[in-house]
């Protein structure tokens, strides 16, 4: 596995690998990688012949109260995963390479923006689509592939392709998740034993959820209420939001029809710690 840290470097790499008619595979992310990541990064061998994994923690996607200087970073475990994985490159640019001076451009996606992440993270999703068109302009990959997790992220670049007109197919893959259900997120090195124990009630409670579709409940408040009810059996968990929604569209219509795809979505703090998750399904 080769490591690139120049733009100009990677690009001319990847019209190589163009001319001769091989498919490249981008999986962007900010590091720290977990079995999530890793799995992302042997789907992607599965779709072309060339695997980039980009590797850059974002300023512009942090707001000034968020994580962004303490963000996990560990290049060198990082390098020695992705190459186990069998990963062409690794492409890991500074933050001066990604955003020179002078650099006076952003990218604003207004769809799916306004709500749940886009509200309670001023700024954030411009800076996601800002990042991402910069990496899909370094990598020019044929297929990029996104963890499901980041739900309301996975729209928003969808949308960005759309709009952009980027020949670029879009795979989103399954969370991955420990062993009690907590999806897996560079962030959870955050939490200490006692709250990892309590973050497996996130998953519990998309899963009541779950069980209120099952049932034949299809109001949203009910179905919202359930996720709730459980959450707040532990006063450690702080509910940012929960929210049921059309999964293909975020809408969020009183009552869901059957053949409906929804999605659950929760973002609690844990201490200090805020994590999100999701789970998709179908109104029967």
């Amino acid at each position: 596995m080769k490591v690139i840290d120049k733009v100009q470097e990677m690009q001319n790499i990847v019209n190589t690998h163009r001319k001769r008619g091989e498919r490249i595979v981008c999986v962007p992310t900010m590091g720290y990688f977990h079995d999530g990541h890793l799995s992302l990064m042997k789907l992607a061998q599965e779709y072309g012949d060339v695997v980039i994994v980009t590797l850059f923690v974002n300023p512009t996607q942090f707001g000034p109260n968020e994580d962004f200087e303490r963000y996990p970073r560990d290049f060198q475990r990082d390098y020695e995963l992705a190459s186990s994985i069998g990963v062409d490159y690794l492409f890991a640019p500074t933050v001066e390479e990604m955003y020179p001076d002078g650099y006076s451009t952003k990218i604003i996606v207004n769809k799916f923006t306004d709500k749940f992440e886009g509200l309670k993270r001023a700024g954030h999703f411009d800076g996601v689509a800002t990042v991402v068109t910069k990496i899909f302009n370094a990598t020019k990959p044929n297929v990029a592939i996104f963890g499901q997790k980041d739900l309301q992220q996975t729209l928003v670049v969808r949308q960005l392709v759309k709009d952009l007109l980027f020949d670029i197919d879009i795979v989103i893959a399954p969370t991955v998740r420990e062993s009690d259900g907590l999806a897996m997120s560079s962030r959870n090195v955050y939490l200490s034993r006692e709250e990892r124990e309590v973050a497996s009630q996130i998953y519990r409670a998309l899963q009541k959820g779950l069980d209120a579709i099952n049932k034949g409940i299809t109001n949203r408040d009910v179905i919202s209420s359930y996720v709730q009810k459980h959450l707040s059996k532990f006063p450690q968990l702080t509910v940012d939001y929960v929210a049921v929604v059309n999964s293909e569209n975020f809408e969020e219509p009183a009552e869901f029809v059957p053949g409906e795809n929804v999605a659950i979505l929760v973002a609690v703090y844990l201490g200090k710690t805020r994590l999100i998750d999701n789970i998709i399904t179908k109104i029967p």
